[in-house]
């Protein structure tokens, strides 16, 4: 254990600059746009549906979706799988009698955990399962908001990503 401490130190150390990909005005407004379309979106079903559908995770998954549409994180398993376990895992604690800073620290935790296992890592889905357990999340919450926002999103990604010639989305379903 001693060892494994001292290497810590050595082990932050990282180049001061990265390599990042060259910069593309059009990928950067065509995300704009994008992610701008699909809140909206949430917010026209909300309005038609009277029903709160827009959570803060959202947001995040936005940026996956629309500007970082390769990444294995933002393919449609990990979007929906990832919101829906984290979900299910806030609903768990909170029917658990749980909703204080140790019950979102373990809700958290756990979404990481089962997303991981599940194979649907989706980082805004810890804010999910974080959300879900502040907000003392009732079964319902599933499906809405979680599972409702998190298929408006995915079909505006679907389309938004493929009607331009630059970019292809998803690279995978499962």
């Amino acid at each position: 254990m001693k060892r494994r401490l001292a290497r810590v130190p050595h082990k932050m150390k990282g180049e001061l600059r990265g390599k990042g990909g060259p910069l593309s005005l059009k990928y950067a407004l065509w995300g704009m746009l994008s992610s701008t379309a699909a809140i909206l979106a949430i917010f026209g079903v909300t309005h038609l549906a009277g029903s709160p559908l827009l959570i803060g995770s959202f947001g995040a998954s936005a940026v996956l979706l629309f500007g970082a549409v390769e990444s294995p994180l933002a393919q449609p398993r990990n979007l929906v799988g990832g919101h829906l376990v984290s979900a299910a895992v806030a609903v768990a604690i909170v029917s658990l009698g749980g909703s204080g800073p140790v019950a979102i620290s373990i809700a958290v935790g756990s979404a990481i955990c089962l997303m991981y296992l599940t194979r649907t890592l989706h980082p805004p889905g810890g804010a999910t399962a974080l959300i879900g357990v502040q907000s003392h999340a009732a079964p319902a919450f599933l499906l809405v908001p979680v599972l409702a926002g998190a298929l408006i999103l995915l079909v505006m990604a679907l389309f938004t990503n493929n009607v331009v010639h630059h970019r292809q989305y998803p690279k995978h379903w499962l």
